[in-house]
């Protein structure tokens, strides 16, 4: 699915909530601001804009005390190419928020890929958009994904699903894997290749098999 300049930059907007895991906002964020069409173009622009979405525009605490502010809330969230769903223990919570999971179907109707990463399939699966298609989240949280989307197929040996358009990974650091065949699906190996060796991380084989 490349992309012209012309529909260029794709918006990606992360959510965030209280007790988010930090890298799984963060390592997704990483990953898409530093990508460059041209490897040589390191001064250029990245070919995605990163936002972070919350639902209201409250400063978020993550897991570990760091704060973060989100740039828009859902009233006011703009039309989005990508949405990411990160994880952490505050999905314990958020799988009950009404208001959040009912945002979450909504807004992944509207865009090209919604992608999470570690417990976020919870909260995808309380939306229903896991049901009938593979997933996957971390090892710790497999009965928590069975009860937020019993439609499911748990993946527990795999880091990520790309059952198109709705993507899934397993925790932490698998977002990064994730993100860079995010990368590689819109504009080919040769980015996402050359993503990864700008940020000195291997890149992931498809079928890549959990450690």
């Amino acid at each position: 699915m490349k992309k012209t300049k012309n529909n260029l930059p794709l918006l990606v907007g992360i959510l965030i909530f209280d007790q988010v895991e930090l890298l799984d906002v963060a390592g997704p964020f990483e990953v898409f601001s530093v990508t460059r069409l041209n490897e040589k173009e390191k001064e250029g622009s990245s070919p995605f804009k990163v936002i972070l979405i919350a639902e209201k525009l409250d400063q978020i605490s993550t897991i570990g005390g760091l704060r973060l502010t989100p740039d828009v809330s859902f009233d006011t969230c703009p039309k989005l190419d990508l949405f990411i769903v990160p994880g952490g223990w505050g999905t314990r919570k958020e799988v009950n928020n009404l208001n959040l999971v009912n945002w979450i179907g909504v807004r992944s109707s509207q865009t090209k890929i919604t992608a999470s990463i570690c417990t976020g399939s919870s909260l995808l699966g309380k939306a229903g958009l896991l049901d009938g298609r593979e997933s996957t989240t971390h090892f710790q949280a497999f009965d928590f994904l069975r009860q937020s989307a019993p439609n499911t197929k748990i993946r527990n040996d795999v880091l990520f699903t790309l059952a198109e358009p709705v993507f899934t990974s397993a925790g932490v650091s698998a977002g990064m894997d994730l993100s860079l065949h995010i990368v590689s699906h819109f504009f080919g190996i040769e980015v996402g290749r050359a993503t990864a060796r700008h940020m000195e991380y291997p890149y992931p084989q498809e079928n890549k098999r959990r450690y």
